[in-house]
């Protein structure tokens, strides 16, 4: 069982998530419900709890300011939001994970199981990539967090090739010819990727860094040669944008 806390000044939308994962989640046990950060702060240090649901948009003290004024992180994190582009970057750009408000069961049920799965709390690094791109907007960063089975890896973007889809996992192949196994579907690392314009979906089952490419040959849908020699096949529903950018 899963002991978990919700952080949200909404208590419509506490009871509505408390009601899902009621429903949808029954692995997961709700220790205590808060409705500011001074609550949520009591009560991580009264509770032992394994995931936190936290709001971001709070008055008085947001999400974010909860998280720095904390003296540890030892749980697993989802944040739950209205759509905000920097905080949702912020979020994707450190690997953690977060739920769109109205909150979808099917997400739901996807994120808690990735929780099941990993039982890894999060890292004091992602947490520093979270805030920095927070309290400065305007930067550009560079490098991404990538979970993996062990915990995660930091990369720089532009030295990734070509990701591939296996299942609920991806394979990042980097130009050093290392090999990642991310522990993120492809569409995760789609929306991940998606603040880097030089990649692109080209097919169901791969990425590919625009910039990598050496050469398309066409065909039925047609496939790419990357710089490190590999191919890459391209959907026919793809192909028409693909060519566009060249």
């Amino acid at each position: 069982m899963i002991r978990a806390i919700i952080i949200d000044d909404e208590p419509n939308c506490c009871e509505v998530l408390a009601m899902l994962l009621e429903k949808h989640c029954p692995g997961v046990s709700i220790e205590a419900i808060c409705h500011s950060g001074q609550e949520a702060i009591a009560a991580l240090a009264k509770h032992r709890v394994q995931l936190v649901f936290l709001d971001i948009e709070m008055p008085y003290m947001n999400g974010f300011e909860l998280l720095e004024k904390l003296p540890q992180t030892n749980f697993e994190l989802i944040f739950t939001t209205s759509y905000d582009q920097y905080a949702i970057k912020a979020i994707r750009f450190s690997a953690l994970d977060y739920l769109l408000k109205p909150i979808d069961p099917k997400e739901l049920v996807a994120a808690v199981h990735k929780v099941q799965v990993q039982k890894n709390p999060p890292f004091a690094e992602q947490f520093r990539i979270l805030m920095d791109q927070i309290q400065h907007k305007e930067t550009c960063l560079t490098k991404i967090a990538v979970p993996t089975s062990e915990g995660f890896e930091l990369i720089l973007a532009d030295q990734l090739i070509r990701c591939e889809a296996n299942s609920n996992y991806t394979h990042l192949f980097l130009k050093n010819g290392n090999r990642i196994v991310a522990c993120r579907t492809l569409k995760e690392m789609e929306e991940q990727l998606h603040d880097f314009n030089y990649f692109l979906r080209v097919h169901h089952s791969y990425i590919v860094n625009l910039n990598e490419v050496t050469k398309y040959i066409r065909s039925e849908g047609g496939y790419l040669v990357m710089a490190d020699g590999s191919t890459v096949n391209v959907s026919h529903s793809r192909k028409d944008a693909l060519l566009k950018l060249f």
